[in-house]
């Protein structure tokens, strides 16, 4: 549209000037002496117009040559840019292509050439570091960190992510350390953070930094879970030779991170310590919460060995969760235990013969001899004693 309305002016013009020039009868004398020239007004505009059009064209010539040799050196200089950036490409894709040596040389090329050296010094670093060559790494680490301050960030995280993999645990976390002084915490730097502490046994700082990564949704619940339970089961076996330690944090233990391994460590744990009251607690606490799948029978077997303490209380106890799962072999086994301590012989032998009749193990035909033997019933008591050998010897 713009362009038809530019030919309408241009023709309105040109009529314009065609009916002025008709209506003009001026003439110009120019005398120069002793010449004399008398011309045309509409002429002289014409051949004044043709003069400038042709100083015009001329000076446009000029400055062509004279800019020449200065548009060689620009083409020249965008030519060699653009093939820097080819060869920066190059890097970047050999990189994620595997060929870390070719990646390297790239990369080396762009950097020299000046095509965004710290990037290029990165590139080079991680192909370096693949191909186990850390006096190259630490080379190009240190122009990343020198050469443009812009990635001094992607150079500690780079840093410390090629640390964990080489278990220097310690090192990624002086780098995470760097980082987080400039640039605070994000969710990238946090999952390093993680791995290292993995790694150098910090399990304490994993808890912490899982919790923050739960509540950012930033990790997958099931890894979550797997994570904690990792770091409670290395805090348990590390307070397992101090009770006052071992109570103090199994009691601020949050419910919802008592899983079945942690419970069943924790258990164990402070059985092993003989704090059987703590353990009595622990157990019934998770006990009666589990349902279904969540039913742990080696913690009904640890509750079955409490040798100390109210024993008829427990069998209550006991009994409630066999009305849930009755035919639980290892609670058959565990209330058999404790009537017997209670001297409940009757429903100590059912409950041992009922375990049995569930499946039949080498503790049960043990307890359950065991139990004949103080009832004076030598012969049933072999006979189990000897079903027990026999298990124990497949």
């Amino acid at each position: 549209m713009r362009g038809l309305f530019w030919v309408v002016v241009l023709f309105v013009a040109a009529v314009a000037v065609a009916l002025g020039a008709r209506l003009n009868d001026g003439y110009l004398l120019l005398v120069v002496p002793p010449w004399r020239v008398e011309i045309s007004l509409n002429l002289f505009v014409v051949l004044l117009f043709g003069l400038f059009l042709a100083f015009y064209a001329a000076m446009r010539v000029t400055s062509a040559t004279l800019g020449l040799p200065k548009r060689v050196r620009d083409y020249r200089a965008r030519r060699q840019r653009d093939q820097a950036g080819q060869v920066f490409q190059d890097a970047v894709r050999l990189l994620f292509e595997g060929r870390f040596g070719q990646a390297m040389k790239r990369a080396g090329e762009a950097h020299g050439a000046g095509t965004a050296p710290g990037l290029s010094a990165l590139i080079a670093a991680r192909a370096a570091q693949r191909m186990r060559e850390p006096e190259k790494q630490q080379y190009w680490l240190e122009h990343a960190r020198t050469d443009d301050p812009r990635t001094e960030a992607a150079t500690l995280m780079l840093d410390a992510e090629m640390a964990n993999e080489e278990r220097r645990f310690a090192d990624a976390l002086a780098a995470l350390g760097r980082l987080q002084g400039k640039l605070g915490r994000h969710i990238a730097a946090l999952r390093l953070e993680l791995r290292a502490r993995q790694g150098s046994g910090d399990w304490d700082g994993v808890l912490k930094l899982v919790r923050q990564l739960a509540k950012r949704d930033a990790l997958p619940p099931e890894v979550v879970v797997e994570i904690r339970t990792q770091a409670h089961l290395a805090n348990i076996a590390k307070r397992r030779s101090d009770q006052g330690q071992l109570v103090a944090y199994l009691r601020g233990l949050p419910e919802e991170e008592r899983g079945r391994r942690v419970s069943l460590a924790a258990a164990k744990a402070l059985t092993a310590l003989d704090t059987e009251g703590e353990a009595q607690k622990l157990i019934e606490a998770a006990l009666d919460k589990a349902g279904g799948d969540a039913w742990q029978s080696e913690l009904a077997a640890i509750y079955g060995r409490l040798a100390r303490g109210e024993q008829t209380t427990r069998i209550a106890r006991a009994e409630g969760w066999l009305l849930h799962h009755p035919g639980d072999a290892v609670l058959l086994l565990a209330l058999g235990r404790m009537c017997q301590r209670q001297r409940l012989w009757g429903k100590a032998q059912s409950y041992l013969e009922a375990s049995l009749s569930v499946r039949a193990t080498q503790e049960a035909h043990l307890a359950l001899a065991r139990l004949l033997d103080e009832l004076d019933k030598a012969d049933e008591a072999n006979k189990h004693y000897r079903a027990s050998a026999q298990l124990n010897a497949s």
